[in-house]
Order: C-alpha cells, then sequence, then structure tokens
C-alpha cells in the first residue's frame, strides 16, 4: 500500500458516497468536511488538504479549466488529480488522487466508500473508460 495511504486517518476511509455533497453545495456549506459523506471531488479535495494542498470549490469542468490554483501535466505523481469520463468531456467528470503505483484513490457510487484501482480499473468501466488528465495543486493551504 502506498505510504501515502497509511497517512490518512481512519475517517477518510469510512466516508459514504453523496452525491450531493459536492464543493460549493448547499449541503457541505451547512456541514463542512467529509463526515457526512462526500461525491467523488470533495473527498479528493479533502484527501489533498490532508496533506496541506488547496483546491478551491470547482467541479469537474471548472477544475479541468482552472489555471490558477492547478496546472495540466502530463505525467502523474503523488496527489495529482486524475480526471475520468465515458468521453473526453470534463463536464461531469469522476475525480481521484494519484498514490502512486498505478493506483489511484477514489469514492464512487458505484463502490460507495473509498477504493483504490489501478488505471485498467477505469479503462475496464465505460463510465470511466476515458482519461481526460492530470492536474497538479499548485496552491498550499494557508495556516490558521
Amino acid at each position: 500500500m502506498s505510504g501515502l495511504l497509511t497517512q490518512l486517518p481512519p475517517g477518510f476511509w469510512v466516508v459514504r458516497y453523496v452525491g450531493a455533497r459536492y464543493p460549493g453545495s448547499q449541503a457541505v456549506a451547512e456541514h463542512p468536511g467529509i463526515a457526512d459523506g462526500a461525491n467523488c471531488q470533495l473527498f479528493a479535495y479533502e484527501v489533498l488538504r490532508h496533506f496541506g494542498l488547496e483546491v478551491p470549490a470547482l467541479r469537474s469542468s471548472e477544475l479541468w479549466a482552472d489555471t490558477g490554483a492547478t496546472t495540466r501535466v502530463s505525467a502523474a505523481r503523488p496527489l495529482d488529480l486524475i480526471l475520468f469520463n465515458a468521453t473526453s468531456d470534463a463536464w461531469g467528470a469522476h475525480v481521484g488522487v494519484w498514490v502512486g503505483d498505478d493506483q489511484v484513490l477514489h469514492l464512487s457510487s458505484e463502490v460507495g466508500c473509498p477504493a483504490v484501482w489501478r488505471m485498467n480499473d477505469f479503462a475496464a468501466r465505460d463510465r470511466y473508460r476515458s482519461v481526460i488528465g492530470i492536474k497538479r495543486v499548485v496552491r498550499q493551504v494557508r495556516p490558521a
């Protein structure tokens, strides 16, 4: 198991998939964090926040277009965001966190709780068969 995965607190591993809990949603504004569940983006962003990286409350297509907090890269390194979809369209894309060794940590409705898949696990599913690309977060969390 990737060293990053062993550094996640136990609470990350019991998060339930809740589609209504996405970055910028009213549900998240009323109850921040992931204890009440999360969609793939919110979960990925909280993982990055745990490691000191900050992602604004962007939906997948906004994340793909963003150039302020993230940058597109051609080769993944740990803590990069990977976007998947059935097509090459970033709208509605699934977001996971690259943890190294061909592994992506993600939260999907299919599994219902956090899972680590290899890239071929995504390619084997129609809804994730297209890798849109990789985004590297360049903004660090500001100390309180």
